[in-house]
């Protein structure tokens, strides 16, 4: 399986996933939140592909949403924003 992650607009990515099934989604990253978790210690394509990475461990690509905003996946994985929090 791989990840593509492209930036569209600043706030904005498309990210491509090729495994059995391929996949695409929009995702939003939207500069309050990334203020708000990260204080913008890290850069927003990196932070898509590591939430990916995240997702993947808990879910086949086929049922991640194929358009949202990030902060939704605090909302399934109440884990999340603590461990993305720690990412250097």
């Amino acid at each position: 399986m791989s990840v593509e992650v492209e930036s569209i607009r600043d706030d904005d990515f498309l990210v491509k996933v090729s495994a059995a099934t391929s996949t695409e989604h929009r995702v939003t990253l939207t500069d309050a939140y990334w203020e708000q978790v990260w204080n913008r210690s890290l850069p927003k394509k990196e932070i898509v592909s590591r939430s990916f990475a995240f997702l993947l461990e808990r879910e086949p690509n086929s049922s991640i949403m194929r358009t949202f905003d990030l902060p939704v996946i605090q909302r399934y994985f109440s884990e999340y924003e603590g461990i993305a929090a720690t990412w250097k």
